[in-house]
């Protein structure tokens, strides 16, 4: 055997042993966090609301506040992110300005949640009256998932061969048919992927509701979009630190993470099959 293969087969070991570290840290976790929580998730905890400070009852206001706050975020996030991935890759020119709009993207990818958190006082609660409220809270987490998915669709789309578009523009086809008829098809499997990805990291938040709206103990569902509301990540992160008998609630706190990685995990399904479907309809 010679340098070069040893070079090769050394390289391809660290690789695997470093895949199988993170496979066995994943393993850890979630089998730490099923063996503690499954006890406690019951069809009583799924579906009643909490009772005596949280020590007795459910998290169903809490899987309901989750969820239309995961709704908003997807409604403010998806078209704008999509609509302004498709305005920089197919129709902004390449100069200085278009660049410095990408770069200043992928920079707020990277600004921790909190930050956005208290961009959504100052912007929705306090400039646009809003309040503590779900629609608070679905702006914020819409506004911070929007650079990945800006980040996503632009990278889906630029995926598409460039002859795709020369060849519908060659038929006479407009610039905005070609990219509806020859383009889109082929780049939104992997547009929605990333928007869905985005989504299911929004609703495992807790700085960003913190701020805006989540409260921890709120047995009555919200009766508008203007309500405080309960959401699972703010409360684990009460169940977890802040309870007064942390002992106590610690099988009610691995139940709602158990909760909370499902709800994440079906999420994180949906786009593999949903890309998987769409691409398959292409192939049809």
């Amino acid at each position: 055997m010679n340098e070069k293969s040893i070079k090769q087969v050394l390289g391809f070991w660290v690789l695997r042993l470093c895949m199988g570290f993170v496979a066995l840290i994943l393993v850890v976790v979630f089998y730490d966090i099923i063996t503690k929580g499954a006890p406690a998730v019951t069809w009583t905890f799924l579906t009643q609301s909490p009772r005596e400070g949280m020590t007795e009852g459910g998290i169903f206001p809490a899987i309901v506040g989750t969820f239309l706050v995961t709704m908003i975020t997807a409604i403010l996030a998806v078209p704008l992110g999509m609509g302004s991935a498709i305005y920089l890759n197919e129709y902004a020119p390449d100069n200085f300005m278009t660049r410095f709009i990408r770069m200043s993207i992928r920079n707020l990818s990277g600004v921790p949640s909190i930050v956005y958190g208290l961009f959504g006082v100052a912007l929705f609660v306090e400039m646009c009256h809003f309040g503590t409220s779900i629609i608070s809270a679905g702006c914020t987490l819409g506004l911070m998932t929007l650079p990945l998915t800006i980040t996503a669709s632009e990278e889906a789309l630029k995926a598409v061969p460039r002859s795709y578009r020369e060849g519908a523009l060659a038929l006479g086809a407009t610039k905005w048919q070609s990219i509806r008829t020859n383009v889109l098809p082929y780049a939104i499997p992997g547009m929605l992927t990333g928007a869905i990805l985005g989504l299911s990291r929004a609703a495992g938040e807790t700085a960003p509701i913190l701020f805006t709206g989540a409260a921890f103990f709120l047995p009555d569902l919200p009766n508008s979009l203007l309500s405080q509301f309960m959401a699972l990540p703010y409360h684990l992160y009460i169940m977890s630190t802040q309870h007064h008998n942390i002992t106590l609630v610690r099988p009610i706190a691995y139940g709602t993470a158990l909760v909370l990685l499902m709800l994440i995990f079906l999420v994180n399904i949906s786009a593999i099959i949903l890309r998987y479907r769409l691409r398959q309809m292409k192939k049809e």
